[in-house]
């Protein structure tokens, strides 16, 4: 009789086992399933297919990086170092990251020796886009100016569909969001007029509406010293006497001295004899914007975030 109790609990602990083992299984295939899913994102330049949570990834634009940086994304292998905004000095690490080239001009033998699983451009690399298609799946994800909120919110979005990070992006979007109404409900409060500004070694150029810095009046209700600024890139180029004659109430100011590392500031020629004349200058309201992230990184998670608190801070 205890024979056969012992030969019954021995087959019970046999299937026992073997349903355990089928388990893991089932766990490590799921797993494995996951890391291996593959995607399609379609962007304006055509669309890439490639694998979820890539490990090796190439990024062109500052502003993903910076994204990517605040999500704690780990997956960042190369990324042009030249330029890089100071509060991204970290990617000048030559040891963890390679040096993919200029935001103009790639490396692309550095880049294909790499063997990235993605790489991710924007407007300034957009003529190599083909160029970029040889080596691995990219992505185009530059903000469209004309609709600057829905086409960084639709990029943050993507990265975090790729990265896994789909809640923690819904949380710093809603974060964002929520400033930003509270930054439009102060400029609803006022009928100051800006003048969007672009000081480049002396010469200046003005942004209005749809432009490259155009969200100032987009998004957050800003008035217009001129209604009749062209929309473009690289800014409408304007004198000092066109400033004196718009004579704006306020004037926003990103200083492109400060990022190409010529020694120049621009306060010192912008505040000359005729600004000095208008109401902004008068009132104490020219603010200088950070080009690190106006000029250089804008449309990422702490970018956009900071831009936000650039233009509540001349309101309050």
């Amino acid at each position: 009789m205890k024979k056969w109790l012992l030969i019954a609990f021995t087959l019970m602990m046999v299937a026992v086992l073997a349903a355990c083992g089928s388990t893991e299984e089932t766990k490590e295939s799921d797993t494995a399933n996951a890391d291996t899913e593959e995607m399609t994102v379609t962007h304006e330049l055509g669309e890439a297919t490639f694998t979820k949570n890539p490990e090796k990834v190439v990024v062109f634009d500052y502003g993903v990086l910076d994204s990517l940086d605040k999500l704690g994304v780990e997956a960042v292998a190369g990324v042009p170092q030249e330029s890089l905004p100071a509060y991204l000095e970290k990617y000048e690490d030559a040891e963890k990251y390679e040096n993919v080239g200029t935001l103009k001009e790639a490396d692309f033998e550095a880049i294909h020796a790499m063997d990235p699983d993605l790489i991710i451009i924007s407007g300034r690399q957009a003529d190599m886009y083909e160029e970029f298609t040889e080596i691995a799946p990219t992505i185009y994800m530059a903000v469209d100016t004309e609709n600057y909120m829905e086409s960084f919110e639709e990029n943050m979005t993507t990265l975090g569909e790729i990265f896994g990070e789909e809640d923690q992006v819904g949380e710093e979007l809603a974060t964002i969001d929520a400033q930003i109404e509270g930054v439009k409900a102060m400029v609803s409060e006022t009928d100051e007029k800006a003048l969007i500004t672009l000081a480049n070694e002396g010469k200046v150029s003005a942004y209005g509406a749809a432009s490259r810095f155009g969200l100032i009046h987009d998004v957050f209700g800003v008035k217009q010293a001129d209604e009749g600024i062209e929309a473009s890139t690289h800014g409408q180029s304007i004198s000092y006497e066109y400033i004196l004659e718009t004579n704006p109430d306020m004037m926003f100011v990103v200083d492109r001295n400060a990022v190409v590392g010529n020694g120049t500031n621009a306060a010192e020629s912008l505040e000359n004899e005729l600004v000095q004349k208008t109401n902004a200058y008068k009132n104490d309201k020219i603010i200088y914007l950070d080009p690190d992230y106006w000029y250089l990184s804008g449309g990422g998670l702490k970018s956009v975030a900071q831009m936000v608190r650039d233009v509540q801070s001349a309101f309050e």
